[in-house]
C-alpha cells in the first residue's frame, strides 16, 4: 500500500484514529519470519470491534505462536470507504497496512445478523470475490467465520470456506497447525478443506447439499462426501481456569464502546431463560477460580493502565465466589482508585452490602432487566424474578443515592397480551414512587426512570425457535400503546426499530436462499444496517422483492415440531427434544428450575462428559 496516499486521506475523514494502529500493546512481527498471516476481521467500526472480548483473546493467542501473525481489520466508516474507492486503496490491516489479498486467512467474527452486509462490503473493498466457488485458486485468502451467528450460518454459506462452531480457543491451534502443514506441502484449497472438515467443530458448507420441498421447507440436509460428519458438534473448553486469557490487551488511542479492562469470570448460564440464545449456546457453566482471577486482574491493570475493571459473564451475580472476589479486588485496587463494573447483575441478587462494596470507588449507571411487565409472562419466558425482587432492588439503589434507573423489557414475547404491556407502565409508576419513599434526605434531585423496549427475535437453539415473530405493524401498535401509557412524570421511553428486528429474525432463522438477498441488498447500497443513520429498509424490501423471497416465511411463520430447521445439522449440545419440552412448558406457564438445583436434561452433559 502507498502509505503516503493513506496519510493524505486520513485528514479528510472523521475519527482517523480508527485506521492508524500503533496502539499500546499492539503486536509487531517481521512478516518474513511468518508462515501464516491471519486477518481478524470485525464487520463494524473500530470502536465497536475493539470492545469485543473474543477479538482480544484470539488476537493474542494466535500471536503467541511463532509461525503466525494475526492482524486486525475493521469495517471503514462511509467517509473512509468513499476515499478508499476514490483513490483505489484496498482494505488493509492495521498492523502492517497490508492489503487483505496478502493474507492467508481472513477470519470474520459473526456477532450480529445485521452486520452481514458489511461482510460483503469488506470483501469487495479487499478485492475478494463474494462466493467461495470463485476463490478456489491461491490468489485469494481462506475466508472463515466464528462467533454466535455460526450456529445458523446458512444465509452466509455461499460466502465462507469454513465456519468454526464453538469456542475458538479450543480449535484455533488445530486449524492453524493443519493450514501451516498444508501450505508448506502445497496442498490445494479443496484438499485443505477436506482435511479441515474432519476436525471436530469445523463446518465446510460446500460439502453439504440442502434440498427443499414445494412448500419451501427443507426436505433434507445431506453430506456430499463420506469424509464429513452428518452433524458438526460445537467445541468447548472444559477447563476454563487453565485456558488461555490475555493480560496485555491493546489500549486504543480513542474512546471505544466499552473502554475498560475486561476480566471474564465464567462462561455459560444455568438460568434457562427461554428467549436467550447465549444461555443455551454457552452451556455448561465453567468458572475460573478466585485466585486465578485475582492474578489475571493484577496483570491486566498493570499492562493496560485502565482505571476500571469489568467482570464479564452472562450473569455475573451467579459466580460462586463473587462476594469474596469483589472484596479482594477492591482491597487490591482501592489505593489506585480502580473501580469495578458488573454489567450483568440480576434483580434478585442486588443486596445493599454487595452494592456498597462494588461501587465504593466509582458509581456507574444501573440497569435492571425484568424483561416482561407481568409475572405471568415472566414465567412464560422462565425469567425467574418477581416484582418483589425488582421493588427491593430499586429501593436499595435509591437508598444508596442513585437517581437514574433503566429498566429493560422485550415486547412481542410469545403469548403476550396488552395486559402484559400495561404491566410495564405499572412497574414504571411503582419505581418512581419508590424513589420518593426511599431517597436519602440529602438528595434533592428528581429521578429519571428510563423504560427501554426491544422487539423479540426468536433465535435458533432456544425453546422459541419455532414461534413466529410479531409483524412490524404489531410491534408499532404495541410501541404506540406504551408511548401513551408511559406518559408518566420522570419516566422516559426508548424503543428499538422493529424493522431492524424483523430483518434480524429473517437472517437468524434463514437458509441458504437468503445469500442472493444479501448480495442484492449490498448492490442497492445496504451496509451498517445496525446504525440508524445508515439503515435503508426500503432497499432491503426491494432486495427481497427482486429475489422473490417471502419474508413472512422466514420471520412470522410458526414452524412445526417435526420441521427440518436450517441449523439441524449443527449440534450445540442442547437437544432439540429438550428445547421442545421447554417450549411446551412456556405455553403452559411452567417454570423450569435453575440447573444448579439439579439437572434439567438439556443434553449438554453428553458433550461435556459426565455431570455438568
Amino acid at each position: 500500500m502507498d502509505k503516503t496516499l493513506l496519510d493524505n486521506i486520513m485528514g479528510k475523514v472523521s475519527k482517523p484514529t480508527r485506521y492508524m494502529g500503533n496502539e499500546y500493546n499492539m503486536v509487531e512481527k517481521d512478516i518474513d519470519d511468518i508462515n501464516i498471516r491471519f486477518a481478524f476481521a470485525f464487520p463494524d467500526v473500530y470502536e465497536v470491534g475493539m470492545s469485543h472480548l473474543g477479538l482480544k483473546i484470539l488476537y493474542h493467542i494466535m500471536n503467541e505462536r511463532g509461525d503466525t501473525y494475526c492482524e486486525r481489520v475493521f469495517a471503514p466508516w462511509v467517509d473512509m470507504e468513499e476515499e478508499m474507492r476514490k483513490t483505489g486503496i484496498k482494505l488493509f490491516a492495521l498492523e502492517t497496512k497490508d492489503e487483505l489479498l496478502k493474507f492467508d486467512i481472513v477470519g470474520f467474527t459473526l456477532q450480529y445478523e445485521m452486520s452481514y452486509s458489511n461482510i460483503l462490503n469488506m470483501l469487495d473493498l479487499a478485492g475478494i470475490p463474494f462466493e467461495s466457488r470463485d476463490r478456489q485458486d491461491d490468489r485469494y485468502p481462506l475466508i472463515i467465520g466464528g462467533g454466535p451467528c455460526v450456529y445458523n450460518a446458512e444465509p452466509l454459506a455461499d460466502f465462507f470456506d469454513l465456519f468454526v462452531i464453538g469456542e475458538g480457543e479450543e480449535v484455533i491451534h488445530e486449524l492453524l497447525d493443519l493450514y501451516g502443514e498444508c501450505k508448506k506441502k502445497g496442498v490445494n484449497k479443496f484438499d485443505f478443506l477436506r482435511y479441515a472438515a474432519q476436525i471436530p467443530g469445523i463446518y465446510v458448507p460446500m460439502f453439504y447439499d440442502v434440498h427443499y420441498r414445494d412448500d419451501n421447507t427443507i426436505a433434507s440436509i445431506q453430506m456430499k462426501y463420506p469424509f464429513v460428519p452428518p452433524k458438526i458438534q460445537k467445541r468447548i473448553i472444559k477447563d476454563l481456569d487453565n485456558a488461555y486469557y490475555p493480560t496485555d490487551m491493546i489500549v486504543p488511542f480513542m474512546d471505544i464502546v466499552h473502554d475498560r479492562a475486561v476480566l471474564e469470570i465464567f462462561r455459560g448460564c444455568t438460568r434457562g431463560c427461554r428467549f436467550c440464545q447465549a444461555g443455551m449456546l454457552y452451556r455448561p457453566v465453567r468458572e475460573r477460580s478466585k485466585d486465578r482471577l485475582e492474578d489475571l486482574a493484577k496483570k491486566i491493570i498493570d499492562s493496560t493502565g485502565y482505571n476500571e475493571l469489568s467482570l464479564s459473564s452472562l450473569s455475573t451475580s451467579d459466580y460462586s465466589q463473587l462476594e469474596d472476589l469483589i472484596k479482594d479486588l477492591m482491597e487490591n485496587f482501592e489505593e489506585d482508585r480502580i473501580s469495578l463494573a458488573l454489567p450483568s447483575l440480576r434483580i434478585d441478587s442486588f443486596s445493599k452490602e454487595f452494592v456498597e462494596e462494588v461501587y465504593k470507588v466509582r458509581r456507574t449507571g444501573l440497569t435492571f432487566a425484568p424483561e416482561a411487565g407481568t409475572q405471568r409472562l415472566r414465567d412464560v419466558i422462565n425469567k425467574g424474578v418477581t416484582e418483589e425482587d425488582l421493588s427491593r432492588s430499586v429501593a436499595t439503589a435509591f437508598e444508596l443515592g442513585w437517581t437514574n434507573i433503566k429498566l429493560y423489557f422485550m415486547i412481542g414475547l410469545p403469548t403476550e397480551t396488552f395486559q402484559d404491556l400495561l404491566g410495564i407502565s405499572t412497574l414504571a409508576r411503582k419505581v418512581v414512587d419508590s424513589f420518593y419513599e426511599y431517597r436519602p434526605s440529602n438528595i434533592n434531585k428528581n429521578p429519571t426512570v428510563t423504560i427501554s423496549t426491544s422487539s423479540f427475535v426468536p433465535k435458533p437453539f432456544t425453546p422459541f425457535q419455532w414461534v413466529g415473530q410479531d409483524s412490524i405493524a404489531q410491534f408499532e401498535e404495541k410501541q404506540e400503546f406504551l408511548q401513551h401509557h408511559l406518559r408518566i412524570k420522570h419516566v422516559r421511553y426508548d424503543w428499538h426499530d422493529p424493522r431492524l428486528s424483523f430483518l434480524e429474525a429473517i437472517f437468524a432463522r434463514g437458509d441458504r436462499r437468503l445469500g442472493k438477498v444479501l448480495i442484492r441488498a449490498w448492490e442497492l447500497g445496504c451496509k451498517f444496517d445496525g446504525w440508524a443513520e445508515q439503515f435503508k429498509f426500503d432497499m432491503w424490501q426491494q432486495a427481497f422483492k427482486d429475489c422473490n423471497i417471502d419474508t413472512y416465511f422466514y420471520a412470522n411463520r410458526v414452524r412445526e415440531q417435526d420441521e427440518i430447521l436450517p441449523w439441524d445439522h449443527i449440534d450445540a449440545g442442547v437437544s432439540k427434544a429438550y428445547l421442545w419440552r421447554e417450549y411446551e412448558r412456556a405455553l403452559a406457564g411452567e417454570l423450569t428450575h435453575d440447573c444448579r438445583e439439579g439437572c434439567t436434561g438439556c443434553g449438554i452433559n453428553a458433550v461435556f462428559g459426565g455431570v455438568c
